[in-house]
């Protein structure tokens, strides 16, 4: 099946919770929209930024569906909720999250092998999960760094872009160099590298990289949208974004995913700010302040632009 991702910005989507803990979906109804009003050009469900490990499978599930429904074709959703151990699991995980409609289903590249184990072991256990999950589904790979992170080599992204079956990566290498390497072997193919980190995603967005997904979007996509639009025709003024984006992006090195339910709460989206991955108190007064002046300052910067 060829499917077409679009270039741009694909937002690490939160989970909302009820003060009961449970998933509150009118809340990430309103968070689908937000995004979609800011102009992205698609959604990733499901993963880390979502609290994937905290979540039940039927969870992921219902999460993956009620995303791609409420969406409505608007833009593309792809959706992981891989989190198993054993290769049967991770099949099973798969083929559920594959039920679910997503226009792609990402693997995890730390569930492919141990930490200590070899890139020959990666990628043995990758051709047998393959093997074990629906031939027709259109798949991708995220870098995820819990439980630890493992960066794809060049090599081995050669051969899953040879495959013709994988569609989208999100590179949390944080290292141009590597994205180089990566963007060259994957030119031709379907496969498209999506950057997390924003300090480098100028820089890759110019080498070739189809676009921003990270932790940033939960804040101003508006702003990523625009990089990702501009840097071609206007240089000058895609510089001035980029560092902007990059300063502002200290904020995300607070307590996460906490400051951004915090956020969202404050502009209407959310109803409460619970994880399940924090402690909300962690989030102190002084906190706060900084996310206000966060907001000021990206109201400012916007006026700016014009």
């Amino acid at each position: 099946m060829t499917k077409e991702f679009p270039n741009g910005v694909y937002p690490v989507m939160l989970t909302p919770f009820t003060e009961n803990n449970e998933v509150d979906y009118e809340a990430l109804g309103k968070l689908v929209d937000w995004y979609i009003e800011k102009g992205v050009n698609g959604l990733f469900a499901d993963c880390q930024s979502s609290e994937m490990f905290f979540l039940s499978l039927e969870e992921r599930v219902k999460i993956g569906e009620f995303v791609k429904k409420h969406a409505d074709g608007r833009v593309p959703v792809v959706t992981s909720g891989h989190i198993s151990d054993s290769l049967e699991d991770q099949a099973k995980e798969l083929t559920a999250i594959a039920g679910t409609g997503a226009d792609a289903v990402i693997l995890l590249t730390n569930r492919l092998a141990k930490e200590n184990e070899s890139d020959e072991v990666w990628l043995e256990n990758l051709k047998k999960l393959l093997e074990m999950i629906p031939k027709d589904v259109p798949l991708g790979f995220y870098e995820c760094p819990y439980p630890y992170k493992r960066i794809i080599s060049p090599e081995l992204l050669k051969w899953c872009a040879n495959t013709g079956r994988f569609y989208f990566i999100k590179d949390t290498s944080c290292d141009i160099e590597n994205m180089k390497a990566k963007l060259e072997v994957i030119k031709g193919t379907n496969l498209k590298l999506f950057n997390a980190n924003t300090s480098t995603l100028l820089e890759t967005l110019e080498l070739g990289a189809s676009g921003y997904s990270g932790v940033m979007a939960n804040f101003h996509p508006e702003l990523y949208v625009k990089l990702c639009n501009i840097y071609k025709e206007n240089p000058s003024k895609a510089r001035k974004i980029a560092d902007f984006l990059t300063v502002a992006s200290l904020i995300e090195r607070q307590v996460y995913p906490v400051n951004a339910k915090f956020y969202q709460k404050s502009i209407g989206n959310f109803n409460s700010i619970m994880t399940r991955t924090r402690d909300i108190k962690e989030l102190n007064a002084t906190g706060i302040l900084e996310i206000q002046q966060f907001v000021r300052f990206n109201e400012e910067f916007e006026k700016t632009l014009g």
